[in-house]
């Protein structure tokens, strides 16, 4: 499999989901994929030969990760210096004054991708020894905010609107899955696992199904990831078989 599938999948999803609309809650909606999209471009077509042996699945772009680098998780030192990507990152047709777009100079951390990003290079040292058996994918590439800035998750959404928006994630996720075959897709806390579930329940009469399991997701939200990620991550994984 060649990158240049992956490439025309993401800009497939990125042209669905750019024609839905949000209300409600949602007063602005970031698309990395349209603003970001070389750097995203990229990281599919550097890191994204398959086959893989494991697939890693997130929920959407953080604030100060992928909402700013385009790459999933995107910690701008760990997109940079440790992947070795760095593109021009343009600016939004519409933003939230508290939430502007740096790129990659962007000097926020985002803690989950820290994170997850450190992990990796921690456990495989380089991206080609992770990226040969290995791909980090999110669910849904878009960003909701609330009119004072504060970040609105998908799961948040009414239904009138997830509704379209799950059925285009669904549908892109299958297609990754498809692409990259993997034997796992890890779902990066318990919505992207459900999302998985669903998503990939349909496959699964033609035996094609990979095994799919669950790990913590790396955000400080979260009182058991504060405590130390790194190491429930191993043990989640050493307990499925994965690593």
């Amino acid at each position: 499999m060649t990158p240049a599938t992956l490439v025309t999948a993401a800009q497939s999803l990125a042209r669905r989901v750019g024609r839905l609309r949000f209300g409600g809650q949602v007063a602005y909606v970031y698309n990395p994929l349209e603003y970001a999209w070389q750097a995203h471009r990229q990281y599919l077509e550097r890191y994204g030969r398959g086959p893989k042996r494991v697939v890693f699945l997130g929920m959407n772009p953080g604030p100060f990760g992928m909402m700013q680098t385009g790459v999933p998780f995107g910690e701008v030192a760990a997109v940079r210096d440790w992947m070795g990507i760095e593109a021009p990152i343009e600016t939004p047709r519409r933003f939230h004054p508290k939430r502007p777009i740096d790129g990659f100079a962007c000097t926020r951390a985002e803690v989950s991708g820290r994170r997850l990003w450190g992990w990796v290079a921690d456990r495989f040292g380089s991206p080609e020894a992770f990226f040969s058996q290995a791909f980090v994918v999110n669910y849904c590439p878009l960003v909701f905010l609330e009119a004072g800035g504060r970040n609105l998750t998908p799961d948040k959404l009414p239904s009138t609107e997830l509704a379209p928006l799950q059925a285009a994630c669904d549908g892109h996720l299958r297609q990754v899955v498809s692409l990259l075959s993997p034997e796992w897709v890890i779902g990066v806390g318990a919505y992207a696992t459900k999302r998985l579930q669903i998503s990939l329940a349909s496959t699964r009469a033609t035996g094609a199904m990979p095994m799919i399991g669950q790990i913590l997701h790396p955000s400080p939200a979260s009182p058991l990831a504060n405590r130390g990620w790194a190491e429930a991550a191993d043990r989640q994984l050493t307990e499925l078989g994965v690593f």
